[in-house]
This record gives structure tokens, sequence and C-alpha cells, in this order.
């Protein structure tokens, strides 16, 4: 369990495909804190570390699936490509946002950017399918970010990013065009099942 609130920027070191993807990242993270088969959620995927080591930087391994693969934007990953990086919530920490599983439920694209002021307003496409779980004010995890819905139009959904967040995350380098891990709030996902019993 996450809440969106990213605490590194990571980089994928290198990418190997046997039999599932291997993914070796980059991290700021002390490594001694954290376990081998520890959950990392990586621009929003839940992964689970298999390896980790120090040299000539801190990093830890991840195996990804093909299902993985096929329903996130992790296929489009580079050597070189930044991250967002969250470690997975203890008892007692601060929900800075809001409760984010790290399953994602299909892929967003950004189709529009501005600047307003000194954030940037940025409308983005969901799919069809998960329109409905998207409100105003609501809740959404964007590559791991748990970020405020402005306002929603069928399938397409602005927010604002502020300047604390482009800087500490990946966002400050987003782009039109850009193929975005998208995690519809739990709480809407509920709601709209118990809507189809009543």
């Amino acid at each position: 369990m996450f809440t969106g609130i990213v605490t590194d920027m990571g980089e994928i070191l290198e990418l190997e495909q046997r039999g599932d993807l291997r993914a070796r990242i980059g991290t700021s993270y002390d490594i001694a804190g954290i376990d081998i088969g520890a959950s990392i959620a990586c621009s929003g995927v839940c992964l689970t570390v298999v390896a980790l080591g120090a040299t000539p930087r801190n990093w830890f391994d991840v195996q990804i699936s093909a299902e993985t693969v096929n329903l996130t934007n992790v296929g489009g990953w580079k050597v070189g490509k930044r991250i967002n990086l969250e470690r997975a919530l203890k008892v007692g920490d601060e929900l800075g946002g809001h409760i984010v599983s790290g399953h994602v439920d299909g892929v967003a694209e950004i189709v529009e950017m501005h600047d307003e002021g000194d954030s940037t307003r940025m409308t983005f496409r969901a799919p069809e399918h998960l329109a409905k779980f998207i409100a105003p004010k609501g809740s959404v995890a964007l590559n791991g970010t748990s970020l405020t819905v402005n306002e929603v139009n069928g399938a397409t959904f602005g927010i604002n990013v502020i300047p604390h967040t482009k800087d500490v995350t990946t966002w400050g380098a987003a782009k039109v065009g850009d193929k975005i891990n998208l995690e519809v709030d739990t709480m809407a996902r509920y709601v709209a099942r118990l809507q189809e019993w009543a």
C-alpha cells in the first residue's frame, strides 16, 4: 500500500528480458533499509525487489511480468529513463496523499499542457472504461503521484502540477503524448460497484 507521495526519482540502469522483464533501478534510497521481497512503487507500479547492490551507485532489481508490461507504460521504459519511486507505507506513516495500491488500472495520455501562473495545467485522456471512476475534486494516481482532479469532460480530465511536484518527481519533464500509468481512487471503484447492485 502507498500514498502517492513520491520520495525519490529513480533511473533505469539496465533492462533484460529473462522470461520476465528484469529492470535495475538506480536510487538514492539507503539499500540497507530495503529487504529482498519488499514492494516499491515504480512510476505507480507495485514491484517486488529481487536483488540489491551499491556499485557504482545504490540500485535494486525488480522482475516485471508480461501482464504488467502490457497493461502499463513499462513497455516504454529505456535505459536512462527517470521514474517516480515510493517505498511501501508503514503503520504510523503520514497519509499525505490518498490510498494507492500500486495496481495500475490503465494508461492515460497527456493531450494538452499549458502554464497557469507557476503551475502547469495538464489534460489527460483516460481509457473509456475508466472514465466513470474519475470525478472533479477526486484523487487519481498518475505515474505513482497522488493528484487532485480539477475537471472531467467525458474521458478527459485535468490536473494542475505545482512547482514543488515538478521539482521532486518526473512531472517536470512531462510532455504532450506521454503515456501515463493511471490508478483510479479505490473508493470510487467501490462506489461504482455498489451502484451496480443498487
